[in-house]
């Protein structure tokens, strides 16, 4: 989506007495573009929502929904119920999933216009919002049922209230911080970085300090706490395996400079133009004298510089260019200021750089949501693997079953598989291998106390169906990979190849149906039988266990 916003129509004026003219006479144009840019994302989420294909994570929470806890080896629970709530309420179906993800995802620029309109004024509201709406990773926020969603949520409503407590300490403002603090501390261990940079922030201000003193803001301190207990205890009674997994075993704690390309990608995905003014929006906030200013730059700047710092040291695997987002967004409500100062020519250039990164945002997600998309994106190296047709998989998988005996047990190979193909068959009780990817990603621990971590292949009763991809992280190759899956299974019966999204993705479905010994494992690494011939999207053909 490109909103071709007129930069001079909006920016507000440098003056005090100029933004007071702007707030009162030139709210209207902001607010009518910020509404406007609104509603036509909110359709267009929505749209998307229902076309695309479950990521995997999304799969996994609404697993983790089925089976209701205080905690999981991964997260705490809210995703997970929001998660399970989307389905009861409104189907088992992507959009129904997604649809609590997607509300509150509307909510949060309305948070945030509403907060910038108090310490600002509404014009710069209407501004800070609109920013958010054109933030690719904002506007896009909600569309996957994800952690990101509740956690910005907390975040949101704890900087509210910490602004609020500069002035006053009273019961709204502590019942805001505990809400915020209790959806935090179910949502994400990546929560308790927002709690250190709001904390040192206070401590910073002489207001924020006095705040402490006040007993309100204590209770709400105490409340907030109470969160936390389910996912300590979860850990007390496991071994702390989440625990040592977000701290330990997911991060090298050593310094690498590929945190400068992780730097890089978090730049792209803010846009430059604008990750220029959050800067200068934090280096003038931090002067500014008002103590709600200095909050917003203390907190916006340890959060997202503190990410930014983390990424030379910590998890350089799997995704985090999104964790510095809720210190974009409090660095947001001193944007407009800042763009007040630049020429015309330059605001209307950051407008349109902004507009432009959410489009091609949305044009991604567009690509990933249809099938001729991700078969164009497979053809020229851009395949979105995580958002592969496993509706196709599913119905190959129930083709396979038909012609099985009754109580065949399916199986998968990895969480991934057991979780996609879980929610697309509407079962979430497939047993999974010990793959890698299950530690690799935190959830070997859960599949475990599920009872679904089938730890002796070897001995499973037969028959059964077996789902795997050799394409799923893990193994430096097919070869490496197959006989990994002959070890496993004791043998490796005649597969099925299944290939969808133009050659995206392919899937093994390995059926063994009576009592006959498996083939047996080759000795040594086949060189020639690398690949296993191509079948036609949608079709399975059969592949010669070795």
């Amino acid at each position: 989506m490109h909103v071709a916003v007129n930069a001079a129509e909006i920016a507000p004026m440098d003056t005090a007495a100029g933004v007071a003219m702007d707030a009162a006479g030139r709210a209207d144009p902001a607010r009518r573009w910020f509404i406007g840019t609104w509603l036509l994302l909110c359709a267009l989420k929505l749209g998307l929502a229902a076309w695309l294909p479950l990521f995997v994570d999304e799969a996994f929470y609404w697993q983790e929904g089925q089976h209701l806890a205080w905690a999981y080896s991964d997260l705490p629970a809210l995703t997970a119920w929001l998660a399970r709530l989307g389905v009861a309420l409104f189907g088992a179906t992507p959009l129904g999933l997604r649809l609590p993800f997607l509300l509150i995802g509307a909510l949060l620029p309305w948070l945030l216009v509403r907060m910038a309109a108090r310490e600002c004024d509404p014009a710069s509201g209407w501004r800070a919002g609109l920013l958010f709406l054109l933030l690719p990773l904002g506007g896009t926020l909600g569309l996957l049922a994800l952690p990101d969603v509740p956690l910005l949520l907390a975040s949101l409503l704890c900087l509210d209230a910490c602004l609020r407590a500069l002035r006053r300490v009273d019961a709204v403002t502590a019942a805001e911080l505990a809400l915020g603090l209790v959806i935090g501390g179910l949502t994400h261990y990546r929560f308790a970085a927002v709690l250190l940079a709001g904390g040192l922030a206070l401590l910073l201000l002489r207001e924020g300090r006095r705040a402490l003193r006040q007993p309100w803001l204590w209770a709400a301190l105490v409340i907030g706490a109470l969160a936390w207990l389910p996912l300590l205890l979860w850990n007390a009674q496991h071994a702390e395996a989440g625990l040592r997994f977000q701290l330990v075993e997911r991060n090298p704690w050593t310094f690498d400079w590929q945190g400068l390309r992780l730097g890089a990608l978090q730049s792209l995905l803010v846009t430059p133009p604008l990750l220029l003014a959050l800067l200068l929006a934090a280096w003038r906030g931090l002067r500014d004298p008002r103590p709600a200013a200095r909050c917003l730059a203390l907190c916006g700047a340890l959060l997202a510089g503190g990410f930014f710092l983390l990424g030379f040291f910590a998890d350089r695997q799997r995704v985090s260019f999104h964790w510095p987002l809720p210190g974009h967004v409090a660095l947001l409500p001193l944007v407009p200021a800042v763009l007040a100062g630049w020429a015309r020519t330059w605001r209307r250039a950051a407008w349109a750089v902004l507009g432009l990164g959410q489009a091609l945002a949305l044009g991604y997600c567009l690509m990933a949501a249809l099938p001729q998309g991700r078969a164009w994106a497979a053809a020229h190296g851009l395949y979105p693997a995580n958002f592969s047709d496993w509706q196709a998989l599913a119905r190959e998988v129930r083709a396979q079953r038909a012609g099985l005996p009754p109580q065949t047990r399916l199986l998968a190979a990895d969480f991934k598989l057991g979780a996609e193909l879980g929610f697309a068959l509407g079962d979430p009780d497939i047993p999974v291998l010990d793959h890698p990817l299950n530690r690799k990603h935190g959830r070997q621990a859960q599949l475990a106390l599920w009872g679904l971590l089938a730890e002796s292949p070897r001995a499973l009763p037969r028959p059964w169906l077996l789902v795997a991809s050799p394409e799923h992280a893990g193994f430096d190759g097919e070869a490496e990979y197959r006989r990994w899956l002959c070890a496993q299974l004791g043998g490796l019966p005649t597969a099925q190849v299944l290939q969808v999204d133009g050659g995206g993705k392919r899937f093994w479905l390995l059926a063994a149906a009576d009592r006959a010994p498996l083939p047996a494992c080759p000795a040594a690494p086949a060189t020639a039988a690398g690949n296993p011939p191509a079948a036609a999207d949608g079709r399975s053909q059969s592949m010669a266990g070795r």
